[in-house]
């Protein structure tokens, strides 16, 4: 029978590693010093409550609060002074061709007429939906429904 050369296994000369070098000295066990008992720490013996020591933790409790509340007030006043009012952008006023009045937005002559009940009976009807306050598109539904009351005014520039 014979044998193919590729069947056959040729054995590989392993060559020799070096042994690594395991340092000289090796510590296992922890010094001495860390098997000594420690002794264990005494427990704080709690000051006295005396009336004066609840009454200085008193002040100093309500000077905490007293701190806290000019510093809240300090910043609502600094966040009105940077908020600045609403204001229209100039370039178109609403007049109301009833009653005269001029409205410095579309969205203002719809919250405004909705405040005083002028626009009960479109309420009613359910023209403005189920939540007229929340309808941010009521000025065009009041236009709709209204087209001749209103008209756009261009503001005068000042000279």
């Amino acid at each position: 029978m014979s044998v193919k050369k590729s069947a056959e296994k040729k054995p590989t000369p392993k060559s020799p590693k070096p042994k690594e070098k395991l340092p000289q000295e090796i510590k296992l066990e922890p010094p001495l010093e860390a098997l000594k008992p420690t002794p264990a720490p005494q427990p704080e013996k709690p000051k006295p409550i005396t009336l004066a020591y609840l009454n200085q933790e008193l002040q100093s409790i309500k000077q905490l609060v007293d701190d806290h509340s000019n510093l809240m007030a300090q910043l609502q006043e600094i966040l009105i002074r940077k908020r600045k009012p609403v204001a229209s952008n100039g370039k178109v006023q609403i007049k109301d061709k009833e009653t005269g009045t001029v409205y410095p937005s579309k969205n203002n002559a719809y919250q405004s007429l909705l405040k005083s009940g002028a626009l009960k009976k479109l309420v009613d009807k359910g023209v403005f939906g189920p939540d007229p306050k929340k309808n941010t598109f009521g000025w065009y539904t009041l236009v709709r429904e209204w087209p001749d009351r209103f008209e756009e005014v261009k503001p005068e520039e000042p000279k």
